[in-house]
Parts: structure tokens; sequence; C-alpha cells
């Protein structure tokens, strides 16, 4: 797809703590779409984002990434970092460069990133 189709879910995330991280590399539409292989899955991520967050590790992955990730490694870095900290769940947004951590409790990582943007709050 496109992005131009929306339908609705039954998802609720308040109460968790989001940490997004955005550092000052520009991804290219082109090059970001230039590197995905999109895959089929085999379950839909309207059934996967279901299951508990604890699984969305192993399960839910962003096709943009691992071409992103091999062209600028500092990307696929603030990910393994923001696990590392203890996210439940952590993946870039969209094509880049932004990347997000969802965590069980509040956590103060501005330090750790104090070369990045760096935005966090408790979602509603």
């Amino acid at each position: 797809g496109i992005g131009d189709k929306f339908s609705s879910i039954n998802l609720s995330l308040k109460g968790y703590y989001i940490v997004l991280i955005k550092p000052d590399i520009h991804v290219s539409t082109a090059e970001a779409y230039g590197g995905v292989k999109p895959k089929q899955p085999e379950t839909s991520l309207k059934e996967l984002i279901q299951q508990p967050i604890e699984s969305w590790k192993d399960s839910i992955v962003n096709d943009f990434e691992a071409g992103i990730f091999e062209k600028h490694p500092e990307i696929k870095e603030i990910k393994e970092e923001l696990y590392r900290q203890g996210a439940i769940y952590a993946s870039m947004s969209g094509s880049g460069s932004s990347v997000y951590g969802i965590f069980s409790q509040e956590v103060h990582l501005q330090e750790l990133f104090k070369e990045h943007f760096y935005w966090a709050d408790f979602l509603q």
C-alpha cells in the first residue's frame, strides 16, 4: 500500500512512556523506498498489535529498517540502545530517520541521546 487507506483498531497504549529520538540524518523518500523489500506477513499487523506489547519485538518489523540501517548504522544503534535501556518495543518511525521506544515506566535518557532531538512523555 501507499498509506492512503486507514482502518480503525482497538489499541490503547495509555500509561506507557514513549521516547522519540530524531538524529540529524536526512533519509530521502527515494532512498527509503529504494532499499525496502516488502514482505507479505504471515499474520496481519492488525492481528499482531492485538498481542501483548511484549511480543511485538519479535513479530512487528518495519520493512524500511533493513535498507536504512545498512546505509545509516547510527539509526540502528539508536534502536538497539533503546532496547538496552529497557524499551518493550522500539522501531524506526515510517521511512526514518526518527526512532521511538515504548517503555513500561518513565525513563530519563536525555543525556544518553544529547546529540539528537529528544522528546518523551506518557501516552494518554
